[in-house]
């Protein structure tokens, strides 16, 4: 696999079991996208995120970790923070290889990958590797990936995990992961922001990014003469000459030109005017303005509210999921008593507002947001991806939530998406968490909506049925009628929860 297309090491995704009996009682988990790194593999040791260096990468380690722009955007928070272990402790540890050295990273509080983020995100993403990339060349150093895999989101905020990504940068050297970036950020920007195509699908579609022959069809002509299109989508097709000998490296080739630092900086800077330029506004839909719209919803939001703060100010949370979160007023409600809060909404237009909102309050707060914004499709979650499905985690598997919000989805779920009610709880379950349910009747106005153009084939859909669901998992714990009159709040606690002690 050529350089500029390695996927980077990304600290906080999927494991991959490594567990031996030499291991016992530890147990070590290598990561399951590390591979693609040989010199800085990553693995999880007793809920300890390490990284293992060969001696050329403890020695990139050294150089970079003593430089003030590695110290300062560590203590920023915009580089994950990063120690080295004592040879004493790592000799104690019985891990699986030997290493020249050991890292060890804070964990971020929940796994997300770009798949699952919104246009905002992703562009933050791209300005903090051209930030980071321009103040490593000042101190003789260069990133050898440009993958917004390399970034997990704690919040609103962007966090650069893969440290190993650090080596020195040799005299004339060009930027040899400059493909990757355009491939997998800078392009879905653009197509994103001049042709409104949604960058989630192509990311998920595609883990190592789109090309840009890819790329130029799906614009047209005049798209030529949009900045950026011309110099980074066209050139690149245009230099990209099949016929070029199977011996020739493109990168030799412009070392030897003398290609220097100097020209990768003024790159990196024509690209963070491009980047930040670059605009979406997001289409207006039915849930654009969902809670103010619509009668039934204006009508019944105190109740509702007061609903979920009483449930989720029973005790502190470490991870709550707000499903169908919209424009995220109960996400933020649960996130006064909890450690992360994930707001997961299917609609692209509500999570980049959400996020534009929560990331204005963090540039002006020292306390980051609590609440990460993804755009996920509960009918459609985000599966195990890349080789032999390890490299990224399904959405399950990534940390399981101690309360689940499901407001206003459950009649999405079941007769927008024909999936029975029963199986709906059934996930719900093994989820492990509390549950607030909201269930509208088929009287409601919107479940009126998605039934007008359909056949009535939902006779699981009820209040009887969704209690009885429930009943071998869950014990109801709260009900409550909504004021409109059509909608009933339930409040669920598992059973094995239930039996211990009371809260």
């Amino acid at each position: 696999m050529d350089a500029d297309h390695q996927q980077p090491t990304s600290t906080f995704d999927d494991i991959e079991t490594n567990v031996g009996s030499s291991l016992q009682p530890s147990m070590s988990e290598f990561e399951g996208g590390s591979f693609r790194d040989r010199s800085a593999r990553v693995l999880v040791h007793n809920d300890r995120v390490l990284r293992l260096l060969t001696t050329d990468a403890q020695t990139a380690w050294e150089q970079a970790s003593r430089t003030p722009f590695f110290q300062a955007l560590m203590t920023a928070g915009r580089i994950v923070s990063t120690h080295e272990l004592p040879r004493d402790e790592i000799a104690a540890m019985r891990l699986p290889c030997e290493s020249s050295a050991v890292l060890e990273h804070a964990r971020v509080p929940f796994v997300s990958y770009p798949y699952e983020w919104s246009f905002g995100m992703l562009q933050r993403t791209a300005l903090l590797h051209l930030e980071i990339l321009t103040e490593a060349l000042g101190a003789g150093l260069i990133l050898k990936d440009a993958s917004p895999y390399n970034v997990m989101f704690c919040g609103a905020n962007p966090v650069f995990i893969d440290v190993g990504s650090f080596v020195p940068h040799a005299p004339g050297e060009p930027w040899a992961a400059y493909r990757q970036f355009c491939e997998l950020m800078l392009f879905p920007l653009l197509l994103q922001a001049h042709r409104q195509v949604d960058l989630q699908p192509i990311l998920r579609g595609e883990l190592e990014g789109i090309s840009a022959r890819q790329f130029l069809k799906w614009l047209s002509w005049r798209d030529l003469f949009r900045p950026g299109v011309f110099t980074h989508g066209w050139l690149q097709v245009a230099l990209d000459r099949p016929s070029q000998s199977a011996t020739t490296s493109t990168v030799s080739d412009l070392q030897a030109s003398g290609f220097g630092t100097e020209l990768i900086l003024r790159n990196l800077s024509g690209l963070k005017r491009l980047i930040e330029r670059l605009k979406w506004k997001p289409a207006e839909t039915q849930w654009t303005d969902y809670r103010t719209a619509l009668p039934h919803v204006v009508e019944d939001t105190a109740a509702k509210t007061e609903f979920v703060r009483s449930v989720s100010s029973s005790r502190r949370w470490s991870l709550v999921w707000d499903l169908g979160c919209n424009d995220g007023a109960f996400a933020r409600i649960a996130a006064e008593y909890a450690e992360t809060v994930v707001a997961m909404d299917s609609d692209h237009g509500c999570i980049e507002r959400l996020y534009r909102s929560l990331s204005d309050v963090d540039e002006h707060t020292t306390a980051p947001s609590a609440i990460l914004p993804l755009c996920v499709n509960v009918a459609n979650l985000s599966p195990a991806m890349g080789w032999r499905g390890r490299e990224r985690k399904r959405l399950e598997e990534r940390g399981r939530p101690e309360l689940v919000l499901c407001l206003g989805l459950i009649h999405h779920l079941v007769i927008g998406h024909n999936i029975p009610l029963p199986e709906v709880v059934d996930w719900l379950a093994s989820l492990g968490g509390e549950v607030v349910i909201e269930f509208p009747s088929k009287q409601d106005a919107m479940v009126q909506r998605l039934l007008r153009n359909k056949r009535d084939q939902y006779e699981d859909y009820s209040l009887e049925q969704l209690e009885a669901s429930l009943m071998p998992c869950f014990e109801i714990r709260q009900r409550a009628s909504l004021p409109s009159g059509q909608r009933t709040l339930l409040h669920a606690v598992p059973k094995f929860a239930a039996r211990g002690t009371e809260r």
